[in-house]
């Protein structure tokens, strides 16, 4: 099966990393699960936390949004570490979407939505054990166990245990080149599936991991951080059919966390509680083969209780930077979303959003996306559309609570920002090779903020000033090349390259390159498996 491939018949240009796929991986979570994606980057935040943190289309992760199987999640305080969180042996695949997609699932896509499908209660594995361990000490264990209770109701549970067992300072700088870490993640899932077609599915997910970082402890009065996460999430999806046929239906996706982060890192204390609730009530009518309309309600509810205090000495002096309280960050919305096709040539899908936000009014997002196949070789894809997030400045960039520097400007603050994605692609198929998927396939994407969250690292000396983009330029180019072929059977090459354009006005400096934002990947992957897959041989070399 392939592992890494773009989906042909996807409306929006979607690649699929498969079960296979992820097998290829030396991984052992989702952060780990893109090096086969030239589309999407993973690189750490910083060098103190360990907290990984994806890019789509050149920005960082807190633009893309995460979905586990459709649900938003790793938002706010869960965000820097949550893709750790995810065991890739608990997923069964990731749908990896670009652009401005669907208004169904809220208004926080900005660059691309990342869906992950985990296990399903109805697999029919009564026990899958993996363990691994590496060179450096990290220890890494899951159990997954599906199991049938007659033919309505089924569950999965899913458990995980990690950590490392030695710490490694590999260049003798003093500081650990990693955290030392442990952590338990432990998740139930549930399916109910009556004789008239309703289904309901439900499931809890407990979460404690315990980082420790900084200097090593034979410095005299080390400079350490640590960091405790503790997160509970529970969630109910229940559909309903109106008819016989399903065409009609209703469905309801509850979600309720809350997330827990207790650190210091040096002189900075940062504790925070977030309770986040998500609701989503969806009204589906197919009329036909060609038409169909989606219409629903939706709202996020995140309150932050935050106590920061920051006290550093700078050489005018001591600077305390603190803050304290409770903060509420809402917005509720309603939306319709209309797909047309015209068999499988051509399809149009129209949707509208107007979402009310706590302290910011009423606004508009609309989306469309395009996909047609002028013969069955060519495949032309198009999106664009609004998407809208709360910053929360300091959690989107963790790593500023490992500097030195005084905080300037609106770190307290939750700006609302507000970004236009458009793009295109068009996938050729190629008559040759041992299977019908070869293929050659162009992207273009450009994001543009109307308003953002500028951290400025590079504002002085010993600065880094929060500040809102305010009419000033934000901009990312992105351009991606991906080939893929089978010369002969179960030989598969996979050829993928993105290059970044990604520009922001900063203060005082005009129209810059965005700091630390990668311009380019290549990737290249060879797969040879004998016959029945019995061995399967992967190799992977990235730029």
């Amino acid at each position: 099966a392939q592992g890494n491939y773009i989906s042909r018949f996807k409306d929006v240009r979607t690649e699929v990393i498969s079960a296979a796929g992820l097998c290829k991986m030396a991984c052992c979570n989702l952060a780990e699960s893109f090096e086969n994606s030239a589309s999407v980057t993973v690189g750490y935040s910083d060098a103190v936390t360990g907290a990984r943190q994806i890019r789509l289309l050149g920005l960082s992760g807190v633009y893309t949004q995460m979905l586990d199987e459709t649900r938003p999640v790793m938002r706010g305080l869960s965000a820097p570490f949550g893709l750790s969180y995810v065991p890739g042996q608990w997923l069964e695949s990731i749908q990896i979407a670009k652009g401005s997609s669907s208004v169904i699932n809220g208004v926080e896509c900005m660059t691309g939505q990342i869906n992950m499908e985990h296990r399903k209660p109805t697999d029919e594995k009564p026990l899958f054990l993996n363990a691994a361990v590496m060179s450096d000490t990290k220890m890494d264990f899951n159990i997954a166990s599906s199991l049938q209770m007659g033919y309505k109701w089924s569950t999965v549970i899913l458990g995980h245990v990690s950590g490392n067992i030695e710490a490694h300072d590999m260049n003798n700088d003093g500081f650990l080149d990693e955290p030392n870490m442990l952590q338990f993640n432990l998740a139930n899932r549930w399916l109910y599936q009556a004789d008239n077609g309703v289904q309901v599915r439900f499931g809890v997910r407990a979460i404690q991991d315990n980082r420790k970082g900084g200097q090593l402890k034979s410095i005299k009065n080390p400079w350490e951080t640590n960091i405790l996460n503790r997160s509970l999430n529970g969630y109910l999806k229940v559909g309903v059919p109106l008819n016989e046929d399903n065409s009609q239906n209703i469905a309801l996706v509850a979600d309720y966390s809350y997330q827990n982060m207790d650190s210091f890192f040096g002189p900075t204390d940062y504790l925070a509680g977030q309770h986040s609730a998500f609701a989503n009530l969806l009204y589906q009518n197919v009329i036909n083969d060609s038409h169909r309309f989606t219409l629903g309600l939706n709202g996020t509810f995140d309150r932050f209780n935050e106590d920061f205090r920051r006290a550093i000495w700078l050489s005018t002096g001591e600077n305390v930077a603190d803050f304290n309280g409770p903060t509420d960050l809402a917005n509720a919305g309603v939306f319709g979303e209309y797909t047309f096709h015209a068999g499988e040539e051509f399809t149009a899908i129209a949707g509208l959003r107007g979402d009310w936000f706590h302290g910011q009014g009423f606004k508009v997002s609309p989306r469309v996306t395009l996909k047609y196949m002028p013969i069955d070789e060519i495949v032309i894809r198009a999106n664009g559309g609004r998407g809208l997030r709360y910053s929360t400045p300091l959690v989107d960039n963790i790593g500023v609570f490992s500097t030195g520097k005084e905080f300037m400007g609106a770190y307290d603050e939750h700006i609302l920002e507000d970004a236009w994605t458009v793009g295109g692609n068009i996938t050729y198929y190629l008559p040759f090779g041992a299977s019908s998927n070869t293929y050659l396939s162009f992207d273009y994407f450009r994001t543009q903020f109307a308003q953002q969250m500028v951290v400025d690292y590079e504002y002085g000396m010993n600065e880094i000033y929060f500040y809102s983009l305010d009419g000033n330029r934000s901009y990312t180019d992105n351009y991606q090349l991906d080939f893929s072929v089978d010369p002969i059977e179960r030989f598969n090459i996979t050829a993928t390259f993105r290059y970044t354009n990604a520009k922001i006005d900063l203060m005082g400096k005009g129209l810059v390159e965005k700091p630390m934002t990668s311009r380019f990947k290549g990737v290249l992957n060879l797969q040879y498996a004998t016959n029945l897959n019995k061995w399967i041989f992967d190799f992977t070399a990235s730029l």
